[in-house]
């Protein structure tokens, strides 16, 4: 199932670089707020919530040689301070978007009225989690990352019975990734499976933010995703983070990318005038071969066909057999418009398009008296 709120949506993975900072967290929802106002996009600030207490095993909570355990005790906040999170992502006019990894979490999410929740790679097949994510009815962005194509059908199936919006993510969950890993050509293949979902790119590259976003949006993707940080405090910024600058370029390269794409895939798109004005300067007129008086029945015999095509003539487009001349037309005249018995009248459209289109006709030569001398 589809939803307006997924279209060109930017997802900023806030993750655990707040390291249990609040303070760090809104200077981050700050900088980034800025960079999205002035890029004129819709952008998601997403956060990670955990239950942290109930998350960890109480035998495991001294372990801090298993980095997962480690790094989300280190990086712990109270909900009252994702509460002033959230806020600061409203306040900056960014949607509140967050991956609960457990079910308070999820009730979480109700109560802080987060916008968007997301769920993770490695919960695609945690059913307890993703039932009671489908209590809330609000819409669900999941990333592709290291499933089965049964367990993405699986889902899709799952929020589409229930029709919760939907939105699938192109991921490879590799951190940092290499371009050669990226596997763009994937989006071909989510869009084909799943067209009644919106489609998009989470990625973890850290060489380039300009051509990605263009092939990605070029092959359809529509929500995007990256995770993002800032150089603060002296705290190692992540390879496969993004900072401010760069996904200002990031945001450029969307701008250009939908330039360059232009309108609908779903319709032909109207040529501009300026190209319909080019084209008919190499289309090719009808001209008489021979005189040709009023009432004559014009065959392929009578005419040729010649650049330029001069405003009111008629052109290989128009010309049919059986046509009859209104006027005697000159030999290598042009064979305007007003000159046939045509159904269609003066005033219709293409009576004008024929008019308006092609160059202004030759000027006949003025008479001219000659005087000879003897």
């Amino acid at each position: 199932m589809r939803s307006s709120i997924f279209d060109n949506l930017f997802v900023l993975e806030m993750a655990n670089n707040h390291w249990g900072d609040v303070e760090r967290g809104l200077k981050i929802i700050a900088d980034y707020g800025k960079v999205v106002r002035y890029n004129n996009v819709r952008a998601a600030m997403k956060f990670q919530f955990r239950d942290v207490e109930q998350f960890i095993h109480k035998d495991f909570r001294h372990r801090t040689d298993i980095r997962y355990i480690k790094k989300t005790l280190d990086t712990q906040l109270s909900w009252a301070d994702y509460q002033k999170l959230v806020t600061a992502v409203r306040n900056a006019s960014m949607i509140s978007m967050a991956t609960p990894f457990d079910e308070v979490s999820v009730d979480k999410c109700v109560e802080l009225g987060i916008q968007i929740i997301k769920i993770a790679s490695s919960d695609i097949k945690d059913w307890f989690l993703i039932e009671k994510i489908a209590t809330t009815k609000k819409p669900v962005i999941i990333s592709t990352g290291g499933s089965s194509l049964r367990d993405l059908d699986d889902i899709v199936s799952f929020f589409a019975k229930r029709n919760i919006p939907l939105a699938i993510n192109h991921c490879v969950s590799i951190y940092p990734s290499e371009d050669h890993e990226l596997e763009m050509n994937q989006i071909d293949f989510l869009k084909s499976r799943y067209p009644d979902n919106v489609i998009g790119f989470s990625t973890h590259e850290y060489h380039d933010w300009h051509n990605s976003m263009l092939i990605a949006y070029a092959k359809g993707a529509r929500t995007f995703e990256r995770h993002v940080d800032i150089e603060a405090g002296g705290i190692p910024v992540s390879p496969y983070c993004s900072l401010p600058e760069q996904v200002d370029t990031w945001f450029k390269a969307f701008h250009k990318a939908e330039e360059m794409c232009g309108g609908s895939a779903a319709a032909k798109r109207v040529p501009p005038e300026k190209e319909v004005r080019y084209l008919d300067g190499l289309v090719r007129g009808v001209y008489a071969k021979r005189e040709l008086p009023a009432g004559h029945v014009l065959s392929d015999e009578d005419v040729y066909l010649a650049i330029p095509l001069q405003k009111g003539q008629i052109s290989c487009r128009e010309m049919m057999k059986g046509e009859v001349l209104i006027n005697p037309i000159a030999k290598d005249a042009a064979i305007a418009f007003t000159n046939i018995d045509s159904p269609y009248g003066a005033d219709s459209a293409l009576a004008k398009m024929i008019e308006q289109r092609g160059i202004d006709p030759e000027p006949e030569a003025p008479a001219t008296n000659v005087t000879r001398l003897v």
